[in-house]
């Protein structure tokens, strides 16, 4: 599918992976809106890239439901979405104190998979309901849209202290084929994306020394990716039909050690 002259919906989109991946979509053409936090600098993030700036708490499903369905209409379609929203916090299956808390494990889900299934099956729907892109207009015959998730490398070598994390990251990477199974009839693809350490976050300006430390394990190169490159991933899998129902690691070669 080509971006010029598509509507593209990025999830997380004021910074980070999420920031990158709105400029570098709206560079390419596409008309854009960025769904973030009320606090967040969406806002100025989307004026800057002119495009649409909507206001959302991932974890407020049915909120997020309307405020998809806005930036749709203010679009005028769907053809790419990408979340990239998500977090995580730091709890042993057991500690001192007892064992870990099913609160908050629970909010983990909630933020990274239910939050990102949800707006999965709100975006896969809104794109059920148009025609095809023309393949003359540089898309696929019969492909209606991609959707894009953010998984973790944790998703596979899952840190001592991750184990909420790990879960919910997991699951996003483990419904990739699923979903593009129950939704390649209607030319719709679905993918994850699996980054290592990125600059983003807390990890973003981080003294060379201690980023050092942190990437010591990777093949080449040895340092926090940059969140252009997670673009870039976002960018090749929009173009290339045949990219479909996986999760593609964005690592580095790394391979996390147990802590």
């Amino acid at each position: 599918m080509e971006i010029s002259g598509k509507k593209a919906i990025v999830v997380g989109g004021a910074s980070g992976f999420g920031r990158a991946t709105a400029e570098s979509l709206a560079t390419r053409g596409a008309s854009v809106a960025i769904l973030d936090r009320p606090q967040s600098d969406g806002k100025a993030v989307a004026a800057g890239i002119g495009a649409a700036f909507h206001e959302v708490d991932v974890t407020d499903f049915d909120g997020t439901e309307k405020v998809l369905a806005q930036a749709v209409d203010g679009l005028g379609g769907l053809n790419i979405i990408v979340t990239t929203a998500g977090g995580g916090i730091g709890e042993r299956t057991i500690s001192k104190t007892g064992p870990h808390p099913l609160d908050s494990f629970r909010a983990s889900v909630d933020l990274n998979l239910i939050g990102t299934f949800n707006i999965s099956r709100l975006a896969a729907w809104q794109m059920s309901q148009q025609e095809p892109v023309d393949p003359e207009d540089g898309g696929e015959a019969e492909e209606r849209g991609v959707i894009i998730n953010t998984a973790s490398i944790a998703a596979f070598e899952g840190q001592i202290g991750q184990v909420a994390y790990t879960a919910s990251k997991a699951a996003i990477a483990g419904m990739c084929l699923t979903m593009a199974r129950d939704l390649g009839s209607l030319g719709i693809r679905v993918l994850a994306i699996a980054p290592s350490l990125f600059a983003t976050g807390l990890t973003k300006g981080i003294p060379a020394e201690f980023a050092s430390a942190l990437t010591k394990d990777a093949a080449f190169p040895k340092r926090l990716g940059k969140p252009e490159e997670y673009a870039k991933l976002v960018t090749a899998i929009v173009e290339n039909p045949m990219l479909n129902g996986q999760c593609i690691r964005l690592d580095a070669g790394q391979r996390f050690a147990p802590k």
